[in-house]
């Protein structure tokens, strides 16, 4: 389960990952003949093979596209009671594309998680063996590969997801309750939003969309009118596990970032300050407001620029040390708002820390370090 973070009112039920599908309904009027009263009737059969210019859009844009998104299959192994044997059970089921020619194939993090054996099907019906090439569970994302004809393999191309507004027609395609390759037609109803990650990140400037979402899309693309890539279907906000017209989707710009990352090495490359922070449960307990380090690693930029952690005296009192309060002037508020402040930044930028260290006010300029 998932649950909304939205900065202009509190949403109380529960988001569902999954992906998008929906219903495009289409109403075609018979035209009256010269000389008849004008009456609303229903097209007469051989008439409804007509296509208007947005059915023509949406038939090109699934005929074109299709090819290129599968169905992947997430399989556990479960030992069978009272016996040393064990055997494969399906876990779950969601929607992936293909990236490159190379076999490559993104989809969402938690579609593969805890999987044993993932298993990829084509278009074509062929299922082909993928392996992890590297996850990002705090951005929903995993990027698998499998060993398929590179004549099988049709990459979606990519488009800008800065260029979308609300309003604007958007296209998804999956596999909803396991029916593959279904078609959902809708706008996009937000930007900007927000929504939480299986470890409980948030994954910040999500698309909503109106397009009916139901468990098994997860993973898919979310297209523009030109059959581009703006989107992967990642989440659904519904009372009931079913579509209630509100799903989202991780943009592509992101996207774009992330998964030449996970290709190189495996998982997201942030920089490193170089700090162990205290659990915020603790400090909740200690009327920390902000970041508190409880401890630095010695070596690292943030020990090099003389941050220190919490100490403990003589007498066994509990010292607070550096409470972060601010990167490049910009407020941290919390652990996941401090981390998406790091990730704007590459190993060897400068940065400024800001810190409340015993009542007053310290700034450290701060060199980030690659990480290990």
């Amino acid at each position: 389960m998932h649950r909304l973070k939205e900065t202009t009112k509190t949403w109380v039920l529960p988001i569902l990952l999954a992906g998008s599908v929906g219903i495009v309904v289409f109403a075609i009027n018979d035209s009256p003949s010269e000389g008849r009263k004008a009456t609303p009737s229903i097209a007469p059969m051989q008439q409804q093979g007509f296509q208007t210019d947005d059915e023509r859009n949406n038939i090109e844009v699934f005929k074109n596209v299709s090819p290129s998104v599968v169905f992947v299959t997430n399989t556990v192994l479960r030992r069978q009671l009272f016996s040393p044997n064990a055997m494969e059970i399906p876990q779950g089921s969601g929607t992936g594309f293909i990236w490159d020619e190379e076999g490559l194939i993104v989809t969402n993090f938690h579609v593969v998680y805890r999987a044993n054996k993932i298993t990829i099907t084509l278009q074509d019906g062929n299922d082909y063996d993928a392996q992890v090439v590297g996850t990002a569970p705090e951005k929903d994302i995993a990027v698998l590969r499998i060993d398929a004809p590179r004549d099988q393999l049709k990459p979606i191309p990519l488009g800008d997801s800065g260029q979308l507004s609300v309003g604007r027609k958007v296209l998804a395609i999956g596999n909803p309750f396991a029916l593959d390759t279904s078609l959902s037609v809708g706008v996009v109803s937000a930007l900007g939003r927000e929504i939480k990650s299986l470890d409980n990140r948030t994954i910040k400037d999500v698309i909503q969309t109106d397009a009916a979402i139901n468990p098994g899309n997860s993973g898919g693309p979310l297209l523009n009118s030109l059959g581009q890539l703006v989107g992967v279907n990642t989440a659904i906000y519904s009372p009931s596990g079913a579509s209630a017209g509100i799903g989202f989707a991780i943009p592509v710009n992101a996207i774009k970032r992330i998964v030449p990352q996970l290709i190189e090495h495996g998982r997201l490359y942030r920089p490193i300050l170089g700090v162990e922070l205290l659990p915020e449960y603790w400090a909740r307990r200690l009327g920390v407001k902000g970041v508190a380090v409880l401890s630095v690693e010695r070596g690292l930029p943030a020990s090099t620029a003389g941050m220190i952690g919490i100490r403990e005296d003589r007498r066994g009192r509990i010292h607070v040390g550096d409470v972060i309060i601010a990167i490049d002037d910009d407020p941290v508020i919390n652990q996941d708002n401090l981390l998406d402040l790091l990730e704007r930044h590459e190993p060897g930028d400068t940065i400024k820390v800001t810190t409340l260290r015993e009542n007053e006010i310290k700034n450290y300029e701060v060199i980030l370090a690659k990480p290990e």
